[in-house]
């Protein structure tokens, strides 16, 4: 039998080193599949959502460093994957999407399940091109599988169910279809020495860095060294470099906490570091800032620079800290230091609890949790409340990960990408802080938890709200509306699938629970009861929140609601 298109492409992505794709399985696929089993060298991790795939597979890419696959049916398959690419793309790991496609003599008669996938994916993707004949293989899927590796991107190859089926022709599939690349990049002499001077000239430096420090741990402790410098990392830099780091005060941000913020707004330069941090009301608004990116793009979109740079951070720092003089003056980094200590002491005082207390402090289950799991676990977090408590109560060690949808922003990811680091990582306890409504958007992909026996732990911050959106509700001055969720009991639900339930309600009851779930050889789902009314604060309160919550707490007792205040009150106040 002759090589198909489909043959030559399951070649390409074992060439590749794939060895993976997620998806569901439908007719326009039906080459690809058969393709991918005579390969014997492919596994199909058949997930119950498109969507699923797709951050599954994103998880896969940055646990494992190289390209992952995702794949979809014509019209609505493909289309699901769309919220996941998003993520990955946003997230910059390189996924490789195959969207099929209706019959090629059918396209523009608005066939069955029609839709124009060319288009719909540009915005998500750094390559999309839909493959027509022979002769575009094996080179278009080699170009999309190298941008994908080269940008750290989402590249997207379109094909037909039919082209697939055709015979390959004489084009030779090349044995090696990506090329990985280090390159060093920093700025030049001229440019690092101007740098230097804004460093120098600095009383009060402080470093906000990011995701693009990944790498650069050393250099950046050398750095603070230098500047006598405070650290303040965004979320995405937190587990490269908030573990055994004498010069770390915090994050800041919408989920920060007021040390970071203070360590910024204090400064008289603001060096950032790989990072694009988009919150413009958390810069300082008189300091010099300063910024070095590998994209210059990025420069100067977040917030007016005096300077911007592009280089690596790792290979910029390298060059730069010859230009530097070592400062003396420790005022500024022993403060920020004595704030974040104080505020670290604050945060871990609302991690515990009292006998017969509840609902349960969801601070107190994250801390439990970070204590209980391995040294090196992988755990993944909803957007909300369960990524506000991962980030102020995980401790992340060197071997440590934490993924999330910290740049999308969407809800339901958890789940998916802990089905994908589990499968990167077999060996790993993976650990998914779920919220109870991301859990429900996507609960049947606990069903793919049963099917290839994944044992992640699915831990469940169940407080019957999205609470996150409450808290803006809250802020803005609006009452709570469109938020409550009549929830089943998560445990229950998960012993129906054949899967571990626990349901935990009092908090004397959350260590053994913890510990029975990690022990289990399995997949595990922990529905926890925290408290609905727990408020997460950002370390800068504006004047419009504290007016619209005052307008919230007014509105709350003229629609009869004051219980809910007396329940923050309590909550809050009397712990």
């Amino acid at each position: 039998m002759k090589k198909t298109i489909a043959d030559a492409v399951v070649e390409s992505l074992i060439n590749a080193g794939v060895k993976r794709i997620y998806g569901i399985v439908g007719d326009s696929l039906n080459a690809v599949l058969d393709s991918v089993r005579k390969s014997g060298k492919i596994e199909w991790i058949h997930v119950r959502h498109e969507e699923v795939a797709a951050f599954a597979a994103g998880a896969d890419a940055e646990l494992e460093g190289s390209i992952a696959v995702c794949a979809g049916s014509s019209g609505p398959g493909n289309l699901h994957l769309i919220n996941g690419l998003y993520d990955c793309y946003r997230n910059r790991v390189p996924v490789l999407a195959l969207a099929a496609h209706i019959p090629s003599d059918e396209i523009g008669s608005g066939y069955f399940q029609e839709t124009h996938p060319e288009h719909i994916f540009q915005e998500c993707s750094d390559y999309c091109e839909v493959i027509m004949t022979a002769k575009q293989m094996p080179r278009s899927l080699t170009m999309a599988i190298q941008t994908a590796v080269a940008n750290s991107s989402v590249s997207v190859v379109i094909l037909p169910g039919d082209i697939a089926a055709l015979e390959a022709g004489d084009q030779k599939v090349p044995e090696q279809t990506s090329y990985i690349t280090k390159p060093v990049i920093h700025p030049s002499e001229v440019e690092l020495a101007k740098l230097a001077e804004y460093l120098n000239a600095g009383k009060k430096v402080s470093l906000l860095c990011g995701a693009g420090a990944k790498g650069a741990r050393e250099e950046l402790m050398e750095l603070c060294h230098a500047l006598k410098s405070p650290m303040v990392t965004a979320l995405r830099g937190k587990e490269y470099l908030e573990h055994n780091n004498p010069y770390f005060v915090g994050l800041t941000g919408l989920i920060g906490y007021s040390s970071g913020y203070k360590a910024m707004m204090d400064c008289d330069v603001l060096l950032m570091l790989g990072t694009d941090f988009p919150y413009r009301q958390f810069y300082p608004e008189k300091a010099v800032i300063l910024q070095v990116d590998i994209d210059p793009s990025h420069l100067g979109r977040r917030a007016p620079l005096t300077y911007g740079l592009c280089g690596s951070v790792k290979d910029t720092i390298q060059k730069l800290l010859p230009y530097l003089t070592i400062k003396e003056d420790t005022k500024h980094l022993e403060k920020s230091v004595e704030r974040y200590v104080k505020d670290r002491k604050e945060l871990d005082e609302l991690a515990t609890f009292k006998p017969g207390h509840t609902p349960i402090h969801p601070q107190y289950l994250t801390r439990l949790i970070s204590e209980l799991a391995t040294d090196d676990a992988i755990f993944t977090c909803d957007v909300g409340t369960p990524t506000v408590w991962a980030s102020r109560y995980l401790e992340l060690s060197g071997e440590r990960r934490l993924l999330g949808s910290f740049t999308h922003g969407t809800m339901a990811s958890a789940l998916p990408q802990a089905i994908g680091a589990q499968v990167a990582a077999p060996s790993r306890q993976v650990i998914s802080l779920s919220g109870d409504g991301g859990l429900s958007m996507l609960m049947g992909d606990l069903l793919t938890l049963k099917q290839h026996q994944l044992p992640v732990k699915v831990i469940v911050f169940n407080n019957e709200a999205l609470g996150f959106v409450e808290l803006e509700m809250k802020a803005a001055g609006y009452l709570e509306t469109g938020t409550e969720l009549a929830n089943p009991n998560f445990a229950a639900v998960a012993n129906g699938l054949g899967i571990e339930g626990i349901r935990v309600e009092n908090p004397e009851d959350l260590p053994d629970a913890l510990q029975r779930a990690f022990l289990h050889n399995g997949p595990v789902i922990v529905d926890v009861a925290v408290n609905r009314q727990e408020l997460s604060m950002p370390p800068k309160i504006s004047l419009q929140q504290a007016e619209g919550f005052t307008i919230w707490a007014a509105k709350a007792i003229l629609n009869g609601k004051g219980d809910t205040l007396i329940d923050l009150a309590k909550t809050n106040l009397f712990r």
